[in-house]
């Protein structure tokens, strides 16, 4: 059964000033869908899959294009990750289940021409809590001047029996960035990017 979409919300924030001092403007994207949980009321459901395989890479094509349409290109598209709300009907595994599958999350890296995972959250919640999309660099989990995240919230979503499913996208990083990266933290604790915790 394809997704039951019930409405699309695109969020875009630029910042021109931060510190007091004007930079490079850095806009904030989130595409958003509200779908109905394809497993609302069925009680505990053993295998999520069918469902994850019909309604998953809808969403992951839905929401990309809205994405790219906005930034006006994959390449455009510096910072990304995703995010999932389950209505309080539903469990944390229903909210996962839509977004940690390659059918969803390959659309928007191929889209976006990315190399990093995407960083994620999922979550349970009522109608107008936060939405929190973290982003990083799509090439670069180092890079912490792409550190960023999207919050905003839909006022009748989700419902309890809903999913709210979205993307982020930044085009640039965080203005006046002047933390460094994590390579600098290796190099002066002496560790291996390829074994960070040195363990």
């Amino acid at each position: 059964m394809p997704a039951i979409i019930r409405k699309t919300l695109l969020n875009v924030e630029t910042t021109l000033l931060e510190g007091g001092r004007a930079g490079t403007p850095l806009t904030l994207i989130a595409a958003a869908a509200v779908v109905k949980n394809p497993w609302a009321g069925r009680g505990f459901v053993e295998d999520l899959k069918p469902e994850i395989h019909d309604v998953a890479p809808e969403l992951g094509a839905l929401l990309t294009a809205m994405i790219i349409e906005r930034a006006g290109s994959g390449a455009a598209v510096e910072g990304y990750g995703k995010a999932a709300v389950v209505g309080l009907d539903g469990e944390v595994e229903h909210a996962s289940a839509l977004i940690h599958t390659l059918r969803f999350g390959n659309h928007y890296r191929t889209a976006v021409g990315a190399k990093s995972y995407l960083a994620f959250t999922n979550t349970r919640g009522p109608a107008n809590c936060p939405i929190m999309i973290p982003l990083m660099d799509k090439n670069d989990e180092g890079r912490r001047s792409h550190y960023l995240t999207i919050q905003f919230s839909i006022p009748d979503a989700p419902s309890a029996d809903e999913i709210v499913v979205a993307l982020g996208a930044s085009i640039g990083g965080r203005p006046h960035h002047r933390i460094g990266d994590r390579y600098q933290d290796l190099k002066d604790l002496g560790h291996d990017a390829k074994n960070p915790a040195a363990v």
